[in-house]
């Protein structure tokens, strides 16, 4: 008589934990191309990896205007709501909602650190310039839908804007700041990824979205009530 195998007593493994849901609400103008997305990725895995560099390379190809041009200040355009977040030696992230409730219709690695952008808005100005090449006259691409620019931080290249599909941590830094309207601060990170510089620094605005035309878009940040403080301009060119 042969010897009784002993059972085997297994447990199934835990159920995944619930996927976090977002409160935010779609854009009023929400458009999904699975073809941008796959693309938008692939420039995300292969640009994220590059080094941030700054050499003092003049941009000379347009000339940027200083500040919210008068025939603007009276609320010409579109306001939007403009983020501008990222862990202190992390890359910063542009986000641009209609409003703190909706999802973002537009987010961007930019090539800088963000203690470097914090240092940058101490001196007053702050001039972003993102530069991409036209690819045709039958190109009908809006230039938000890019998926790369050439990006200039008050005159100086500094590396790449990436066009980045958002993503869970993306989400849950717009929910945590979604009543908040204007304002900066800083939020509490994932301290067993990041280390000691866990903390995700934030800075929020009213931005007046200017279409100069097609290959031309600039989001300028409106001070509240008016008042002195820094100036943030974002210009989107083609050229």
């Amino acid at each position: 008589m042969g010897e009784l195998q002993p059972q085997s007593s297994t447990t199934p493994p835990p159920p995944p934990p619930p996927r976090h849901l977002s409160s935010l609400v779609q854009p009023s103008h929400q458009r999904r191309n699975k073809h941008k997305i796959r693309v938008l990725k692939v420039f995300h895995s292969v640009f994220r990896s590059l080094p941030i560099i700054t050499p003092a390379c003049k941009m000379g190809s347009i000339s940027m205007p200083i500040g919210l041009p008068d025939s603007h200040r009276n609320g010409a355009g579109s306001r939007v709501t403009g983020t501008l977040f990222g862990y202190r030696k992390g890359r910063v992230t542009l986000s641009i909602q209609e409003s703190p409730k909706y999802f973002p219709t537009l987010l961007v690695e930019l090539a800088m650190q963000t203690n470097v952008l914090q240092k940058e808005m101490s001196s007053g100005m702050v001039r972003i310039a993102l530069e991409c090449e036209k690819k045709g006259d039958k190109d009908k691409t809006r230039i938000l839908d890019e998926p790369l620019w050439t990006m200039y931080c008050n005159g100086k290249k500094s590396g790449y804007g990436v066009k980045k599909e958002t993503s869970e941590e993306d989400l849950n830094v717009m929910e945590l700041l979604k009543a908040v309207s204007m304002g900066a601060g800083v939020l509490p990170g994932n301290s067993e990824i990041e280390g000691p510089d866990a903390d995700l620094a934030y800075m929020r605005a009213h931005f007046q979205r200017v279409v100069g035309s097609r290959d031309s878009e600039t989001f300028y940040m409106l001070s509240p009530d008016g008042n002195n403080g820094p100036e943030l301009s974002i210009f989107f060119v083609r050229i």
